[in-house]
């Protein structure tokens, strides 16, 4: 049995071939995914270990938010003589670190990268751990000097001698580059510039005694631990945050973990669909073989092979094709990880691929999911090869499963689409996010599932809707070739299925995506009434110095500033909950609209006032006129009253919990350091709207950091960022049609040898080598259509249902891009016409007298 099986997998390696590309694909992705994120790990790891003090003492930060204040926490200097008289300190520094400036050119371009790092402006003071070491010029001696990295200064032509403007946040001030700094390690993409460290804390952080950090090095012999519980001891633990060096290492790893995860969950997310579709492509492939082997397997049987034995031996081929495939995709992954190593390096972080890590979890992780995808698949196709009789081994023709009912599918896919329906339904009208979205989960999954057991139901009464016409327009050949897809409907919709998962993905994201976008644009429409914003790329702060400028720019009438502060309120039911609150100017109503259930905006930016919205505010036990406790950073807070309810959509703004904000006077006598995240500005009579973007865009050509936004220019904006998702949907839309045309090839391809005799006796009686291809793909269109369609069905119940709970946040107009659809479906028929055409070719090519001898 075992070189009976080894020559089966040997005789039918090249129709194995397509379905190993599946199992190729899935673990290159899984491999590659985690090849990549262990090589930046250890990468990062060993520079920040190798790069951190042994001890760093820095504020103590209570409140986080996702949606930056702009205010620097600092300690006081006076800390370096208390900390150097600590017993086991060797060296003690003060260091200043800011990441919230931007550095331009003489030609108003910024240096900064592109590619999210940040930019990062510190004091130069050289240590043994220094990440950089200065190789060209000199050191920043006093005002006006300042030293660049030489990866930054290399992509942006920026030569020792040039000027560049630090835009920071006490104000602008101009440096001459003395000297370039090259990275000792690894280049994580940031640009960094370095000033002369008593200019650093004037320039930077406005005001001097303070610093960022305390660096502390331990003496000889003294652990950073014990250094570290000595410090504490002197400076108390209520204020400071005190770190070792393996801390600062973790905390540093577990800042950038949120990046490699975005990297790994995409590619794993890739790695998920090319499983999904694989074991459609699987499944046919082996069900296909074992129909044609039907003769061989019976002969088997009757030679004294036992059932065992014969599932046994199509498990040992799905095996070999498991460990094939996963080989060639651990080596495939090897190089995809490569490929991203020199990917990160145009963004500017450099890696080096020399260094790439392949931990044993890798292979292990490889093989489980190609090996076990592959054995999953091919156990039904298995378990049928088993039950064929011996008595098989004397009929004339295969026994393709076609005549078995489907009355255990119906009533199974019955009954788990009931599930799943109702399951949706309870999605719609939900009224709480957490349990509609959990209900959407499920529905999606229970749909899935019940349209791939039913789909062999529906594929005679859908295909002879999209055939019908094929007799009139193509005659005979029109005829047969929707016959063929009729012939194996639980072929056919197998073929059909690893399409269908696909387009079912991208038809619910694109309806989600455009009634996001639609929402987003009512909701803009609806709220804001500014003639133009001027706000940062990213939404971080900017300088006072920006909101001056602004103010006075000819043909300004109104400038509303909003400003963001992360906050903690006690709410009356006994929950903390930590959030973002804004502070705007009185004149808010000028430039949005704002509809509150109970008060107005006077009430709710009057000092000492608080507004929020109003279900925020029943769900927690609060009224008007209630006092609520709130914690601001620093260890400020404040009892502030419930002056106005808001009946706001939660979408309007940045979807912050409780929707909370007050006057621009309380958010500066508790946010004192803190920065205008956007201004919100109209024109003053007598000046049109483009007069004013013109003046504004002179005004601001020195800030690249920030721009002027207008109404459509908003929209946009929202739209670009809904767009990067629906990009990487289409993306997996994209793997997944490339293993759909596989399953489709090698279903054709196998077709092709299944009927060869029937094709031969075809083209003895004249059907023509161009009529025999164009059946060929006419059969192929109609079940690539076939998928599409049942894809695209599924696809927009899921996006109606996904629009549901968006509307639970406030997104509630509902769109369906019909252009995306039809396009979609004409597509499909592209893939068809493209997966039959080495099938169709193969066909047309035969000989007639050998294919009608064929057995």
């Amino acid at each position: 049995m075992l070189k009976a099986t080894l020559r089966s997998f040997l005789a039918h390696k090249g129709r194995l071939l397509l379905s190993a590309l599946a199992v190729v694909l899935s673990v290159a992705f899984v491999a590659g995914s985690l090849i990549f994120s262990d090589t930046v790990s250890r990468t990062f790891d060993r520079l920040f270990a190798s790069t951190s003090a042994d001890v760093t003492v820095t504020p103590r930060e209570d409140l986080e938010s996702q949606i930056p204040s702009g205010a620097t926490a600092t300690v006081p200097t006076s800390l370096v003589d208390r900390i150097s008289q600590v017993d086991g300190v060797s060296e003690v520094r003060p260091d200043v670190s800011v990441e919230n400036v931007t550095v331009v050119d003489g030609d108003n371009e910024s240096v900064g990268p592109t590619t999210g790092a940040p930019t990062i402006a510190a004091d130069w003071f050289v240590t043994q751990r220094s990440p950089v070491r200065l190789t060209s010029g000199h050191e920043p001696r006093g005002a006006g000097e300042a030293l660049l990295d030489a990866d930054t200064a290399d992509k942006k032509h920026v030569a020792i001698g040039d000027t560049l403007t630090v835009i920071a946040q006490p104000g602008s001030f101009k440096v001459e580059v003395v000297g370039i700094a090259t990275f000792r390690t690894t280049n994580p993409g940031a640009a960094l510039v370095f000033l002369d460290p008593a200019v650093a804390q004037a320039r930077l952080l406005g005001e001097e005694g303070v610093a960022t950090s305390i660096q502390v090095d331990a003496a000889a012999g003294v652990g950073d631990a014990l250094l570290k519980k000595r410090i504490a001891a002197e400076l108390g633990s209520d204020k400071y945050e005190l770190e070792t060096a393996g801390e600062q290492a973790e905390s540093s790893a577990a800042q950038l973990g949120g990046f490699l995860d975005v990297i790994k969950y995409v590619m794993l997310g890739f790695a998920g669909i090319a499983v999904l579709v694989g074991v459609f492509l699987i499944v046919n492939t082996f069900s296909m073989l074992i129909a044609q082997r039907t003769r061989e397997l019976g002969l088997l049987r009757a030679l004294g092979a036992d059932r065992r034995q014969v599932r046994r031996s199509v498990l040992t081929e799905a095996a070999l094709l498991g460990l094939v495939g996963s080989t060639l995709g651990l080596a495939a992954g090897i190089g995809l990880a490569a490929g991203l190593i020199e990917l990160m390096g145009t963004f500017g972080m450099n890696l080096k691929s020399t260094e790439m890590v392949i931990g044993w979890g890798t292979p292990v992780a490889a093989y489980v999911v190609g090996v076990g995808v592959t054995f999953v698949a091919a156990y039904l196709p298995a378990r049928r090869a088993a039950g064929v009789s011996p008595m098989a081994a004397l009929a004339d023709a295969e026994i393709a499963g076609v005549g078995r009912p489907l009355r255990v599918r119906a009533v199974v896919g019955l009954v788990v689409g009931a599930l799943g329906a109702a399951a949706l339904v309870g999605c719609a009208t939900a009224t709480q996010t957490s349990s509609a979205a959990s209900l959407l989960g499920l529905g999606v999954v229970l749909t899935l599932i019940a349209t791939v057991i039913a789909g062999p139901l529906l594929v005679r009464p859908v295909i002879r809707v999209l055939g019908g016409f094929f007799p009139a327009l193509f005659g005979t050949v029109g005829r047969m070739s929707q016959r063929n897809a009729l012939r194996n409907p639980r072929r056919t919709g197998a073929t059909a299925a690893a399409l269908m998962v696909g387009l079912a993905l991208v038809g619910g994201m694109s309806v989600a995506s455009a009634s996001m976008s639609k929402s987003f644009d009512e909701q803009i429409d609806r709220t804001l009434g500014a003639d133009f914003v001027v706000q940062n790329s990213n939404f971080l702060p900017f300088p006072q110095e920006i909101t001056d400028k602004v103010r006075d720019t000819d043909g300004v009438g109104l400038v509303v500033r909003q400003r963001f502060a992360p906050v903690a309120v006690r709410l009356p039911d006994g929950e903390r909950i930590e959030t973002t609150a804004a502070g705007y100017d009185p004149q808010v109503d000028e430039v949005a609209r704002v509809a509150y259930a109970e008060g107005d905006t006077d009430s709710a930016l009057a000092d000492g006032n608080i507004a929020m919205d109003a279900q925020f505010a029943a769900d927690h036990g609060v009224r008007l006129g209630s006092t609520v406790p709130v914690e601001f950073q620093a260890g400020r807070s404040a009892e502030l009253k419930v002056g106005a309810l808001t009946d706001q959509d939660a979408a309007d703004g940045f979807g912050t919990a409780g929707g909370l904000f007050f006057g621009f006077g309380t958010i500066e006598k508790y946010v004192p350091e803190g920065q205008d995240s956007a201004l919100y500005v109209n024109a003053s009579p007598g000046t049109s709207a483009a007069t004013l973007r013109s003046d504004l865009d002179r005004t601001l050509d020195p800030y690249p950091q920030v721009q002027v936004r207008d109404l459509a220019d908003y929209k946009q904006l929202v739209h670009d960022q809904i767009a990067v998702l629906l990009y990487l949907v289409y993306a997996l839309l994209g793997l997944a049609i490339v293993i759909a045309v596989l399953g489709v090839v090698n279903t054709l391809a196998l077709s092709v040898v299944e009927r060869t005799r029937e094709i031969g006796l075809l083209r003895a009686i004249g059907l023509g080598r161009r009529q025999l291809r164009r059946m060929i793909r006419l059969e192929s269109v109609v079940i690539a259509v076939f998928g599409a369609v049942l894809g695209l069905a599924l696809g927009l119940v899921w996006g109606v249902c996904v629009q549901q709970v968006l509307a639970l946040q406030g997104m509630d107009a509902l769109a369906i891009p019909w252009t995306t659809v039809v396009a979609v479906v004409i597509g499909s028929a592209v893939v068809g016409i493209v997966a039959a055409l080495l099938p169709a070719l193969r066909a047309s090519r035969m000989n007639v007298l050998a294919a009608i001898a064929h057995e």
